[in-house]
């Protein structure tokens, strides 16, 4: 990795930095998306104790975990993103400044005291939220090569399994000894220190736009990004496929744990620890050998970028729908360990093939798209249309509403899987060299 050229457009100066401070950049990244999603998901452990302390039902729970973040993260996630494109903007600190936002609005959650109060604080967290991945994303398409760029955002989408398994194992185990706002207060204070000394472990060394390189993002407009991203078949199937997977994920996330404690009778603190181990180390195994298997079969045929989550997921639904529908909930937690690497697998994959579509100049712009379509509809509804259902079943089922909603969820990820076959189908014809 020490000298990087994309094919096309002059190597960035970012490219200059070797394979040590590359590293170091990854890592740096990966801890600050530890942190984003810590603080992100660990709402959803707290969802039950919040809810009868606040006395919420549980549509009220989907919006408080769901749409009130996803709205103001989705939209505020694009113009952010064409900040972040522009040649002049240090993405360094427009990610730190982003991580102090939403690290203090977590602290804040801890104050509420009404579901008014929750709201517009977890509001608060999707608006500093927006910053970081757009930005990050480009940075590292901007450092790493083409052939490796599959691993390198799969590293990055570690934070997710990582950020989760702390979210729930150290929301579970603060809310049983000192209670949920303890909790919320714990986990966003680390990351107001990190944003103060984010600038100084690593640098956005972009290059400038010079008369020599016309093709820079001052001569590319909004509607010309947009162009850029929506101009593609193999975009549409890409987007179609990673919001839906997003939209089933962030419902059985929610709603697992949930089930977990009504219907297995499950402590807080048991929950979390137990699903936060399986669910976050199934994740962190299934994001790493996605982008893995995406780079070594992808270097072969593009096509087969996106061959295993398409299999994986295909695979997972029916070995999920027994880890729902069976009663011993350590086998239950094996269950649904399994299809959870696969549907983890597509995350590297899906945004190197993103960045693959476009110049270099829209890329924060394709992932703020990308993510726009995932967390509207993913996180926004997927949380609050299965409390909708699980409240519509009760009269009928009682406790076991949660149970019914997460079976049929189990099938649907046959759906994200055809889209992501389809999205593959054109790699070949599509991604460009650079």
């Amino acid at each position: 990795m020490d000298q990087i050229k994309q094919v096309g457009t002059p190597a960035p100066a970012a490219t200059s930095r070797g394979a040590s401070g590359t590293r170091t950049m990854l890592g740096v990244l990966l801890v600050v998306y530890i942190l984003n999603f810590l603080d992100r998901q660990i709402v959803n452990i707290l969802a039950e104790p919040i809810a009868r302390d606040l006395s919420l039902s549980d549509t009220e729970i989907g919006l408080m975990t769901g749409l009130a973040f996803a709205l103001f993260y989705t939209v505020l996630g694009i113009p952010i993103a064409r900040y972040a494109d522009r040649p002049s903007t240090n993405r360094v600190g427009l990610i730190s400044a982003s991580l102090v936002i939403w690290s203090g609005m977590t602290v804040l959650c801890g104050m509420a005291h009404n579901f008014v109060q929750l709201l517009l604080a977890r509001i608060g967290v999707g608006v500093g939220e927006a910053g970081c991945t757009p930005a990050a994303h480009s940075l590292i398409s901007s450092t790493v090569e083409p052939s490796k760029r599959a691993s390198a955002i799969a590293f990055y989408g570690l934070g997710i399994p990582i950020g989760t398994l702390l979210g729930l194992a150290i929301g579970g185990f603060a809310n049983d000894l000192w209670g949920w706002r303890t909790a919320f207060m714990l986990v966003g204070a680390p990351g107001v220190l990190m944003a103060l000394i984010l600038p100084f472990m690593i640098r956005d060394a972009r290059q400038k736009p010079t008369a020599a390189s016309p093709a820079s993002t001052a001569d590319l407009t909004v509607i010309g990004a947009l162009r850029e991203v929506f101009g593609t078949r193999t975009f549409l199937h890409l987007a179609i496929g990673a919001s839906f997977t997003a939209f089933l994920t962030y419902g059985k996330n929610v709603w697992a744990l949930i089930l977990f404690q009504r219907s297995h009778g499950l402590s807080v603190g048991e929950t979390g620890l137990l699903l936060g181990i399986a669910i976050g180390a199934a994740g962190i195994v299934g994001t790493w050998l996605g982008g893995y298997l995406a780079d070594r079969f992808g270097s072969v045929n593009r096509q087969h970028m996106l061959t295993t989550p398409v299999i994986g997921m295909a695979l997972g639904a029916p070995i999920l729908f027994l880890g729902y529908w069976i009663d011993e909930w350590h086998i239950a937690l094996v269950l649904i360990f399994i299809p959870t690497v696969f549907n983890a697998s597509y995350y590297g994959p899906t945004f190197a093939c993103l960045h693959g579509l476009v110049r270099p100049e829209a890329r924060a712009m394709a992932s703020a798209i990308l993510l726009f379509m995932q967390n509207l509809v993913g996180l926004g509804l997927g949380p609050l249309l299965f409390g909708i259902m699980s409240e519509m079943l009760k009269p009928a089922v009682g406790a076991e509403s949660v149970r019914y909603v997460l079976y049929g969820a189990a099938w649907l990820g046959l759906i994200p899987a055809y889209f992501l076959w389809r999205a593959s189908l054109r790699l070949n014809a599509e991604l460009k060299s650079g």
